[in-house]
């Protein structure tokens, strides 16, 4: 199987679902056998698709277009990929696909959301402080509409209606307010 464990086992479902249906309508009504029927034809293209059969049919219909076509105008993007090659089994699937991505962006979502964190806080610390580049604290608690020395709670909370303000989405917004809101939120959060 080429692809994940969870399309397998929705084929084995519709395949069992058939049977039963099957079994139902032969000993009870005949009608039934209509509904196993369809049951049986969507097990059988989840089978085809879990197979990977279906996307090496689609592979070679592509490369025979192309080659149809020559050099000629194509109307699609569609030719062939010469660097494409379909895994043939599970397990050569998984590494080439997720198992190995997985690794290269290095863990989880969590993982890689801490680590920005931990690069943006190094850089905030590496720059060095310009007066064109930083504003002071006075001033960013001006720019969110507080009082000097206000909580933690009441700057999230100005930050984000003054957000909704100025964001360059809405009518009233603009983008240079939006980055000076910003920029006195950030300067207000290190």
């Amino acid at each position: 199987m080429q692809y994940d464990r969870l399309t397998t086992g929705l084929a084995v479902v519709l395949g069992g679902l058939t049977v039963v249906l099957t079994v139902v309508g032969l000993v009870e009504s005949p009608a039934v056998l209509v509904l196993a029927s369809t049951f049986g034809v969507a097990t059988y293209f989840v089978y085809y698709h879990a197979s990977g059969r279906m996307a090496d049919r689609v592979y070679r219909r592509v490369e025979q277009q192309a080659r149809v076509d020559g050099g000629r105008q194509r109307r699609t993007g569609a030719g062939p990929r010469k660097e494409w090659e379909p895994p043939r089994d599970g397990a050569s699937a998984r590494q080439a696909g997720g198992g190995a991505r997985a690794r290269q962006t290095g863990g989880s979502r969590r993982q890689r959301g801490q680590r920005r964190k931990r690069r943006k806080r190094r850089e905030r610390r590496t720059r060095a402080p310009s007066a064109s580049n930083e504003i002071s604290a006075t001033e960013a608690y001006s720019r969110l509409g507080l009082d000097p020395g206000a909580d933690q709670s009441s700057v999230k909370a100005a930050y984000r209606q003054k957000v909704k303000e100025v964001h360059p989405d809405t009518d009233s917004g603009d983008e240079q307010s939006f980055k000076r809101v910003k920029e006195a939120y950030e300067r207000l959060n290190d």
